[in-house]
Parts: C-alpha cells; structure tokens; sequence
C-alpha cells in the first residue's frame, strides 16, 4: 500500500501566484527524488452540502479569514520508508536551498499549516 504525506494550509488570495511558484519548483524537486506523484490542490467548494450531515469545514477548521483560501496538498511514495529516503534527498537538494527562498517569508500562514504522514489502508 502507498503511503501519502498530507498538508493543509492557508494562503492569502495575494500570494497565490507565489505560492504555486514555489509549489511547481517543489513538485519538481519531489517528483526527481522519487515521489510517485505530487499535488497541490486549492480550495473551490469549501462549504459543500452535506445532505444534513455535520462536518467539520475546512474554513473552520484551518480560521480562514477574508482574503484567504485553504490549500490540501499531498505527496504519495511507495512506503513510509520510500518517504524517509526521498524526504532526506530532497532535503539536500540545491533547489530546496537556493539562496533565492533564503530569508523570504513563507507564502503561507505557518500558523496554520498542518502536516502529517498516512498509511493508505484502501487503494481503489
């Protein structure tokens, strides 16, 4: 079964266009160490009907204020131990140090930002 590393965070509707610069060089660099595949997904039905259901929205969930969007990113890999090793190479990878992102705020809330590993238990 593959294993997912899933993000959620909050990103002004000003700092979009850099937000998925730095997502696009991101995916790249995930993507050439191995990442099976890569995902950076911006909020578009953030309240949906749940046909009476109670749920947790996202809005809520992540304090989103005017101005704001919700982001739900995730990267897949093979394995946890796939994730270790392609995590670690990104890490060292030159990009990922670029004197380019040195010293910049990032752009998005890390306040706000939520991180995680997942064993997928249903693959369909």
């Amino acid at each position: 079964m593959k294993y997912v590393d899933g993000f959620v965070l909050v990103v002004s509707k000003k700092r979009v266009k850099a937000y998925q610069k730095m997502a696009q060089m991101a995916g790249k660099v995930w993507k050439k160490h191995g990442a099976l595949a890569y995902f950076e997904c911006m909020g578009d039905d953030l309240n949906p009907d749940m046909c009476g259901m109670k749920a947790l929205m996202f809005p809520k969930m992540a304090k989103l204020k005017k101005g704001e969007t919700v982001w739900f990113s995730f990267i897949m890999y093979k394995s946890r131990k796939h994730r270790d090793l392609v995590n670690a190479k990104v890490m060292k990878d030159p990009l990922m140090n670029a004197n380019d992102w040195k010293d910049k705020p990032m752009p998005f809330d890390m306040k706000r930002f939520a991180y995680a590993g997942f064993r997928a238990i249903v693959e369909a």
